[in-house]
């Protein structure tokens, strides 16, 4: 993103109740029901959700306890927490079809750690993590906002507020911020899409939600009423699976950084830590998180790149986009790979990846979102690298 001049950038996120978002659900779904009873289950696993109908497809390795019929009662919850119980799509009454297999031997011996070999990645790729100081919780803002937004909508929601009664699990936002000279000043416009019980009328939405997002934005930066769009094609009544084929892994921008930063191409939701496409970005976005915490710049962009069955990553490279502090950015990548063991195995243990903590990353964005010490979840998201990067380069 450019640091001089006036421009615009527009994210979007998409709530829980999107039925690529519920696809990503059940997906993790699935994952943690595995690492609940074994923390070395090897799980892929894709979803298809449409009109009361769930398709599990994939490949697993773990304790036969994971029946078709468990996971058949924990997607019927999952649907339910969500929030859908309609003709079109029922917690209750959708069909849910289990396709899972053991996983390719050929991945297997790849992965596995055996003799002088230690694990290997689960796959080749290259992942990117980014961090900026937009918001406090070092995302770019306009991801940041389109998260917020939903997500308040989504806990009104599920506490039956009469603020936002009549409102539906399926939902999309979309935030534009203008920026001067590289930093966000405000909205100029702000687009909410929400489904809705038949009888609420187009204005009466837009009057329920006009005070969330501005409340959700900082203060001033609300955009004008006319850029405030709220369903702008009309009603939005059939919605979720019903109204639209949900798939896992459809939405990798809306869970990372929004555009405001590269992606490697492969989706998280549904995948157990010895894929790097989830593992390793998690640690690309623990690392760049932490060069900025520490103060060594105000935005940083990590890739590090795998081939499957390698334990040890082909390349790690920092770019700090100008904005580092006398640091060099090579000596950077060197000091990474000394606090932290960038090893498929090594992330995992680092960052204790091989425990149901899942559930919750698969909606609302992957990143920066509190790390809860008691649950576990989002430890990617800590900055206790922060002091060490300090005294490497401020002795």
């Amino acid at each position: 993103m450019r640091d001089t001049g006036e421009f615009l950038f527009t994210s979007e996120s998409v709530s829980e109740g999107h039925p690529d978002k519920v696809a990503d659900r059940l997906s993790d779904t699935v994952l943690d029901a595995y690492l609940a009873a074994d923390p070395y289950s090897r799980v892929a696993c894709e979803t298809l959700v449409t009109t009361n109908r769930v398709v599990f497809a994939g490949e697993t390795r773990g304790p036969a306890t994971v029946t078709p019929d468990l996971l058949t009662h924990l997607a019927r919850m999952a649907i339910h927490d969500i929030g859908y119980d309609q003709p079109g799509f029922s917690w209750e009454k959708a069909e849910i079809v289990c396709h899972l297999h053991a996983q390719s031997s050929d991945i297997a011996q790849g992965v596995d750690a055996a003799g002088n070999k230690d694990e290997g990645a689960g796959d080749q790729g290259m992942m990117f993590g980014y961090a900026c100081r937009e918001t406090d919780a070092l995302m770019p803002a306009p991801i940041h906002y389109a998260h917020a937004i939903l997500h308040r909508i989504r806990e009104l929601r599920h506490i039956r507020d009469k603020s936002v009664e009549g409102l539906l699990p399926d939902a999309k936002s979309q935030v534009t911020l203008r920026y001067i000279d590289g930093k966000p000043v405000g909205a100029t416009s702000v687009v909410v899409s929400t489904q809705h019980v038949e009888d609420l009328e187009q204005g009466e939405i837009k009057r329920m939600l006009w005070p969330i997002v501005n409340s959700t934005l900082p203060s001033g930066w609300m955009c004008p009423e006319a850029e405030f769009h709220v369903n702008p094609t009309g009603k939005f009544v059939t919605g979720g699976p019903d109204g639209d084929c949900g798939l896992t892994g459809r939405k990798i921008i809306v869970d990372t950084y929004g555009g405001a930063a590269p992606h490697g191409g492969g989706a998280f939701s549904g995948k157990d830590p010895t894929k790097v496409d989830r593992s390793a970005a998690y640690a690309c976005r623990y690392l760049a998180k932490n060069v900025v915490a520490a103060g060594l710049a105000d935005r940083c962009t990590i890739q590090i790149s795998y081939a499957i069955g390698i334990s040890r990553p082909l390349s790690v490279y920092v770019d700090l986009q100008g904005t580092g502090k006398d640091v060099d950015e090579v000596r950077l990548e060197r000091v990474l790979n000394e606090l932290m063991n960038l090893s498929p195995r090594g992330i995992r243990e680092h960052l204790h990846l091989n425990r149901p903590i899942y559930v919750p990353t698969s909606a609302y964005g992957h990143f920066g979102r509190e790390p809860d010490e008691d649950k576990g979840t989002f430890t990617w998201e800590r900055t206790d690298l922060a002091p060490g990067l300090k005294a490497a380069f401020h002795r």
